[in-house]
């Protein structure tokens, strides 16, 4: 019989495919049907280059998880979103409409459930140690410390637990023909991560219209302009051409580049100024606000000034403290009469020390070297903050 080489080929194809399907069927993970990690040819690292992602926070006793910028419900085991709903004290038709559900569908334990509005913060009442969302720890080490710094000067201070911190992670919504797969590549996280942080099932199955929350990573990742989609990567750019010769340089002489003067700082306004004295405090640096006062976002107040520009205490008082941030941020907190406290922080050169009387106008630190240069300043009263500029006017 003569031999055919369309056969070979034919069963050489066959052969390979049924290894390969083997080796899927083998693996701990469902079978990604798209395959586009695998027919794209070679061998796939992405999975070992992603970076490790952080645990996804703990639920208050009602099982809500609250950032700056939304809110989801965590299910329990055997719970229905009608049952949920009346847990987190939402009408269960709005629960179903904004996540693409029925009222009576039984949920997964852990599943996310997004909240198409915000309920009550989680509280030490409800069974969360702190109150208000979950921020940055950066941010949060502010609001400790300037909470220490109250229960110091009590007579006998209560240490509580620290409360939650972590970044908020973008919350994407599943479109139709979307996977576990598609989405973990999209946000550069592992399959198994995004499944634990979001109560998937063992097949890693979506329904068109949920709500998943895309895990952290515990590393800062590559500076990007967003996700990466599949198939994608940074541009190759173009070299010089040699064919053009580089343009002469010419350098302004040194003497005219000393004599040019620093721009100006942008003045916060002649009228604020002027009323300064009259106002219970005074503003730390003269400059552009260029972030404004939003509780449970932004807790004080951002003043943009020059590198180097004086720091002054915006009241009479006494440091109550000088520490660092986990970012290496410098932070100092001045305690006031009537338990106000004053805090400043992306400062540096720090010319004071804890315990020392402060008098408002006081030389305390320099603007630091930070991209844009800034003051970020707080006003708190006890534990709560409190709004800079209802005692800067």
């Amino acid at each position: 019989m003569a031999f055919n080489p369309l056969f070979r080929r034919s069963a050489f194809r066959l052969g390979t495919g049924l290894s390969a399907l083997a080796l899927l069927t083998a693996c701990s993970e469902p079978l990604d049907l798209d395959m586009r990690g695998i027919m794209n040819g070679g061998f796939n690292t992405a999975d070992a280059a992603r970076a490790a992602t952080a645990q996804r926070p703990d639920p208050d006793d009602r099982g809500v998880i609250s950032y700056p910028n939304y809110q989801v419900a965590v299910a329990r085991r055997g719970d229905t979103l009608g049952a949920l709903a009346r847990r987190v004290g939402l009408p269960a038709e709005e629960l179903a409409r904004f996540n693409g559900i029925q009222t009576g569908d039984v949920l997964r334990a852990g599943e996310i459930i997004a909240l198409p509005r915000r309920v009550a913060e989680p509280s030490p009442a409800t069974g969360a140690v702190a109150t208000g969302p979950i921020r940055p720890p950066s941010e949060v080490d502010i609001t400790t410390l300037a909470s220490d710094a109250i229960e110091r000067s009590a007579p006998t201070p209560a240490r509580q637990p620290a409360p939650q911190t972590g970044n908020e992670p973008v919350r994407h919504k599943v479109k139709r023909g979307e996977t576990a797969f598609t989405i973990a590549r999209l946000y550069n996280v592992s399959v198994r991560s995004l499944a634990e942080w979001n109560g998937l099932d063992s097949d890693f199955s979506l329904r068109e219209g949920q709500f998943l929350l895309i895990p952290v990573a515990t590393a800062a990742p590559p500076r990007s302009t967003g996700p990466t989609a599949p198939g994608t990567g940074s541009p190759t750019p173009q070299p010089p051409s040699a064919s053009q010769p580089l343009p002469d340089e010419s350098p302004a002489p040194a003497s005219q580049a000393e004599a040019e003067p620093e721009e100006p700082v942008a003045d916060v306004g002649a009228q604020t100024a002027a009323s300064a004295s009259n106002a219970a405090m005074s503003f730390p640096v003269q400059g552009s606000i260029i972030r404004e006062y939003a509780k449970g976002r932004n807790d004080g107040i951002d003043i943009g000034a020059s590198v180097g520009t004086s720091v002054k205490a915006a009241a009479s008082g006494q440091v109550a403290a000088i520490t660092t941030n986990t970012d290496g941020i410098n932070i100092l907190v001045v305690r006031h009469p009537d338990n106000l406290l004053t805090v400043y922080t992306h400062v540096d050169g720090i010319s004071v020390s804890k315990g020392d009387a402060v008098s408002r106008g006081q030389t305390i630190a320099k603007v630091a070297d930070f991209d844009p240069p800034r003051v970020h300043f707080e006003v708190r009263k006890g534990f709560d903050s409190v709004d800079p500029m209802d005692y800067l006017r």
